[in-house]
């Protein structure tokens, strides 16, 4: 499916629960329009990685994610060779010579493909997730570029293989450590931040099956006042939706001090947090709820 302008990219986002505002659906619909990389920044649990989920089933692709972590390399990220099935081949052909052996073991049936270069070789078009990319080593990172400039990738045994159809790439980042000038420059930029009150209230209706509209309001107002706190870590929306599924499967209709201070836990995950909350309970409750 094409993604014909940002409009129709909003409402097609709507209609899967993700509300995506003005500029979320220009950066979706350029990216589009001009195959580039979006690099996704912003804090934990804004949407980032929902983006992407969103995007492979309003284009009915399949999602296929990379989950960065420190330590993640080229045989994680890329490829490998399947070494066991080498082994087996060279021994079955020992008595051939060395160099029809090499050129044997390092065929297209011992390469495993793993998530960039099955993103390049799929034969239909894909939504390439590269999750939480600020989380791997700047070397690992330069191996990024190439795919994300051209579609393609060097395999020094086999060749240069590119994309036969173009992936749809989406690379999210918490923005703990600064990406390089090259990986930026081959994306387009978009931040995510935490939504406004009423924004996080719509999110919560479309999310949240059962809640009431003032519940909702309530809950995004008193989530917003929290995250106004000097805390480790603020709620994310994905918290925010937590603790309204919690309230909801209490039967708690209206917010008061003691509701909070009892599923606090649900939306703070730092105990540090929670007293910091706990002592401005009173006055951030009575503003959020009048």
């Amino acid at each position: 499916m094409s993604l014909p302008d940002p409009t129709e990219v909003r409402s097609a986002l709507a209609d899967v629960g993700y509300l995506a505002d003005d500029r979320i659906a220009q950066v979706v619909f350029l990216a589009d329009r001009l195959a580039k990389p979006i690099l996704v920044e912003g804090p934990a649990g804004v949407g980032k990685t929902e983006l992407a989920k969103a995007l492979a089933t309003i284009t009915d692709r399949r999602l296929i994610r990379l989950q960065c972590y420190e330590g993640l390399d080229e045989s994680k990220a890329l490829y490998e060779w399947n070494y066991k099935k080498q082994l087996l081949r060279i021994q079955a052909d020992s008595d051939k010579d060395w160099t029809e052996i090499e050129e044997d073991i390092f065929a297209e049936e011992f390469l495993l493909a793993r998530p960039l270069l099955e993103a390049i070789r799929s034969d239909s078009p894909v939504v390439l997730l590269i999750d939480e990319v600020d989380r791997v080593e700047i070397e690992t990172e330069a191996l990024l570029l190439e795919i994300l400039s051209d579609f393609q990738v060097s395999i020094p045994e086999l060749g240069t293989v590119s994309a036969t159809t173009t992936p749809l790439v989406v690379l999210t980042s918490n923005n703990t450590r600064e990406l390089s000038e090259a990986l930026k420059r081959r994306c387009l930029f978009l931040h995510i931040s935490y939504p406004e009150a009423e924004r996080e209230k719509e999110i919560l209706l479309h999310r949240v099956p059962g809640i009431t509209e003032h519940m909702a309001t309530q809950i995004a107002r008193l989530v917003r006042s929290i995250r106004g706190m000097d805390l480790k870590k603020s709620p994310s929306v994905a918290e925010t939706i937590d603790w309204a599924r919690t309230l909801l499967a209490l039967s708690i209709e209206h917010i008061d001090e003691k509701v909070v201070s009892d599923t606090l836990h649900v939306l703070l995950k730092y105990q540090t947090d929670i007293e910091k909350a706990m002592k401005a309970l009173g006055a951030t409750v009575s503003a959020a709820v009048s």
